[in-house]
Parts: C-alpha cells; structure tokens; sequence
C-alpha cells in the first residue's frame, strides 16, 4: 500500500490508468486478497476507484483527501515536500489564529500548562540544537491549541498538522535552522498569550508566526 500509495503520488503510476492487478500481484508479491486490501486503503484516500468492466482506475488529484495524515506522509516524503508545505501553511494561516483565539478563552489549566511547557522546550531545545526534542514539542504545542478551541473540526485539524509537522525528518536541513530562535520566541510569545487569556495578542502572535513559517518555506523551495 505504501510503496503503490507514493508511486502514485510521484506520477509514477498516471492518473487515469487502469491498474493490471495480476502485475501488482507479481511485482509486489502478494496474493490477491493482500493486494484488495490495499487498494481499498487508497480507495478511501480517493486515489483509485473501482469501475465496472474497466477495472481499477486512478483518480485525479483533486479527488484525493488530502487532508489525510497517509497522504500528507507520502506527499512529504517525496518531490511535493515544499509544495505541500506551502499550501497547508496557507490553510493554517487561515485557521490556526482563530483556533489560538478561541482557546485563550476555552483552553483548561491542563491544557494552558501543556501549550507553556512545550513552548518552553522548543526554547531549550532550539538553543541546544536538538531537533528531535523541537520538533516533538512543536506537534505537543500545535495540537494542544487546536484540540483546546473548543470546536470539535477545528479539534480534527490537529491530526493533519502533526502529519505535516512530521514530514520534516525528510528535510536536508531538518528542523534546526537559522529561523528557529526567532520562530521558537514565538511560540513562547503565543504560550503567554494563552496563559493570560489574551485573545487578540494569541491571534496575533499565532498569525504572525505562521506567516513568517510561510515566508520561510516560500524563499527555501526550490526553483519550479
């Protein structure tokens, strides 16, 4: 599944071809029902669907969940790295400002310790130059905002940024980068925010961070 899953995302399956579900068989070497069960993972993805007296096919992109962890793992792996960071950097631009409003209000004391404790460790671990510890704190950090704004969709969107969050192992520099002293202070910025219940300072801040996030990806990409 996975390795038919990135095929596809990298073009190398086109859309639009009918899939030979005798050769998948062969190459990957797996029995037919192995080989149905993964083809109903990527059907759920909305990458392949089933057509009668056809055969499998494979659907066009804008069909595709994109919003799905598995697909945001498998398009972060490959050459749509910073293209697929750019457009949910614009997507979170849009919402997670709102969602750092609705939580300096919604947000429980278990809640506003999670989101300062993760906003401290990305501080020390910027400093000590340790990107693993950063990172994971990032997804703590992001995710206990979202799930604190008290809607339950914006709740959902947690998952989709920890599976973009993730996708930065991928990358040559990693996660440690000249930005992150700067970034790190605005995740702390964000964190008081949230402690002092200060909804128009945590949108700010949270908008602003984005937003220099965005700029950062936009001048790293590579040339089109």
């Amino acid at each position: 599944m996975n390795r038919l899953g990135r095929q596809i995302v990298e073009g190398e399956v086109a859309m639009g071809s009918i899939l030979n579900l005798e050769e998948l068989s062969a190459r990957f070497a797996v029995s037919r029902s192995v080989l149905r069960e993964a083809l109903r993972v990527l059907q759920s993805l909305g990458m392949v669907e089933p057509r009668q007296r056809v055969g499998t096919q494979v659907r066009p992109r804008e069909e595709w969940d994109l919003m799905s962890p598995q697909l945001i793992a498998w398009r972060g792996h490959g050459a749509e790295y910073f293209v697929q960071m750019r457009e949910l950097l614009e997507l979170r631009l849009g919402l997670e400002p709102v969602a750092a409003r609705l939580s300096a209000t919604k947000l429980d004391p278990a809640g506003a310790e999670a989101v300062r404790r993760a906003a401290e460790t990305m501080v020390t671990s910027s400093a000590a130059g340790d990107g693993r510890a950063y990172l994971e704190a990032d997804i703590a950090f992001h995710t206990a905002i979202l799930r604190g704004s008290g809607n339950a969709v914006v709740a959902h969107f947690a998952s989709t940024v920890d599976a973009l969050l993730r996708t930065r192992t991928e990358e040559r520099r990693f996660t440690i980068t000249e930005y992150t002293p700067a970034s790190a202070h605005r995740h702390n910025e964000l964190a008081r925010a949230l402690v002092e219940r200060d909804p128009d300072a945590a949108y700010r801040w949270s908008y602003e961070l984005i937003e220099a996030t965005l700029a950062e990806f936009v001048s790293e990409a590579p040339p089109r």
